[in-house]
């Protein structure tokens, strides 16, 4: 080796395979295949579990056996913005009944 070199050659900024660092991970818009085929696998099972009315009927038996499981799902499912007639706002009524005192 000479004197005026070094004897490491220096990786400063260069990545190593294995080195901890994050990769690239998944291309935007591509779905987590893991997430997919558990979503797959629950769906089937549940299909199955409902007999002759499939998912359906596991369903409903579910909501009524474990209903404080089974609403919060519902929530979720349910459409997160609710619109009136032909997509105009609702129209909301209020009818208020108020007692009278006979004179």
């Amino acid at each position: 080796m000479s004197a005026g070199q070094p004897s490491v050659k220096e990786t400063t900024g260069k990545r190593k395979v294995g080195d901890g660092t994050p990769g690239p991970g998944r291309r935007k818009g591509v779905p987590n295949k893991t997430t997919t085929l558990l979503k797959d696998a629950l769906l089937e099972a549940a299909t199955k579990a409902g007999g002759k009315d499939g998912l359906v009927g596991y369903l409903t038996v579910q909501a009524t056996a474990n209903p404080q499981s089974f609403l919060p799902l519902l929530g979720k499912v349910l459409p997160m913005q609710i619109t009136g007639e032909d997509g105009g706002p609702i129209k909301v009524t209020r009818i208020e009944l108020v007692g009278v005192a006979p004179e």
